[in-house]
């Protein structure tokens, strides 16, 4: 059974801001821990804020329930990050074994040559080893040509996340893909496969934006002709970067959720992505993230720029009951953790009570839940 401990102290907090009402009774046979045979074969639970009990729908059936929603058509915003394979295993001088998530995304590394093909860049990860690594400490990554990857453990920080020195010779994100494995989530309890490189990866993923260390999951229903289809029924199609970082899996330790610290995520909405969110406003025409990356990244730019513009920069914004959404109009998500700022953040949208009840259908109709879930639909 899929459950988290009781908070520590709620007196006197709202029920809405309080950690205990976002817990929820999971069985271990909902966690997906496989993706569904074809992407569009997943199921959709259709959630109606203005007052309908949920729906279970088909994936499948998403342009024709938006069209019904929204006759006049609207702008999907996805997140066309990549996920890149960032867990190596390599080893110490000692010949003891060392397992490295790398988490800084690879266009944000600021990469120095060394002359002769080599090259470095300061990074941050989490280092795992049977007996703790010392700061100053090397480990080698070898690929099977023989390409070499050093990384130093420069200084520990907060959570595990320790800062590093990487140096290496030829293309990183090569060797990265040569040795590397895919950071499937811990709730998975599984090694990832051959078959994970392509499922856990949407099919619009951008190759010049790797650095995600997870999915935007709710995209990785999405096939062509699905996309096709909304096109036909009068739905845009624009995106946005944003680089999924290990501080998605973190549960909230709050008792009153106000007092959550939110990490901070790596944001990039350009220039053709606000005129297009700018005119579908001036339309009337909603606009519908695509997972709660996208969302953040909509909200994050306005909280930013004050309004929609083009936006490149960090953003921390958490979204809670009570919290206003400037941007989003409608959202496609995945099911998410108990106690997780994700389901927070969805029922900031669509308030707890609609959300929690949302989820007791979903249990109640078989829905499989997480990365490799089912989707649900917030319109």
């Amino acid at each position: 059974m899929h459950t988290t401990a009781p908070p520590n102290d709620e007196t006197g907090v709202p029920e809405s801001y309080r950690l205990s009402s976002y817990v929820y009774e999971l069985p271990e046979q909902r966690i997906a821990r496989r993706p569904a045979e074809k992407r569009d074969a997943s199921r959709l639970l259709y959630v109606d804020r203005q007052g309908q009990a949920a729906q279970p729908r088909a994936f499948a059936e998403l342009p024709e329930l938006l069209a019904a929603r929204y006759p006049q058509g609207g702008l999907l915003v996805a997140n066309n990050s990549r996920v890149f394979p960032a867990r190596i295993f390599g080893r110490r001088a000692t010949g003891g074994r060392v397992e490295l998530l790398l988490l800084t995304p690879l266009p944000l590394l600021h990469v120095k040559p060394l002359g002769e093909g080599r090259h470095c860049a300061e990074a941050v990860g989490l280092v795992r080893t049977a007996k703790r690594m010392k700061e100053g400490e090397a480990a080698g990554f070898e690929t099977p040509q023989g390409t070499s990857l050093s990384v130093v453990l420069l200084e520990r920080g907060e959570y595990g996340r320790c800062r590093l020195r990487l140096e290496w010779q030829g293309d990183l994100a090569n060797i990265l893909n040569e040795i590397g494995h895919m950071p499937l989530p811990p709730y998975l309890e599984r090694e990832d496969d051959a078959a994970d490189r392509e499922r856990y990866q949407t099919t619009y993923a951008d190759a010049s934006k790797a650095g995600s260390v997870a999915a935007p999951t709710a995209g990785l229903h999405f096939t062509p002709e699905v996309r096709a289809r909304l096109a036909e029924r009068g739905f845009r199609w624009a995106e946005v970067t944003l680089y999924v970082g290990y501080g998605t899996f973190s549960p909230v330790r709050a008792a009153d959720i106000r007092q959550h610290a939110m990490h901070a995520e790596y944001v990039e909405v350009g220039e053709a992505t606000a005129q297009a969110v700018r005119e579908a406003k001036e339309a009337g025409l909603p606009v519908i993230a695509v997972g709660t990356t996208s969302a953040r990244s909509l909200e994050g730019m306005h909280r930013a720029m004050g309004g929609v513009e083009a936006f490149t920069g960090e953003t921390q914004i958490y979204l809670y009951p009570g919290s206003t959404f400037h941007v989003v109009d409608a959202l496609l998500t995945n099911f998410h953790l108990p106690e997780s700022s994700l389901l927070i953040m969805v029922s900031a949208l669509a308030g707890r009570e609609r959300i929690m009840d949302a989820y007791a259908v979903a249990l109640a109709q078989g829905f499989r839940f997480f990365s490799y879930g089912d989707a649900m639909l917030i319109v």
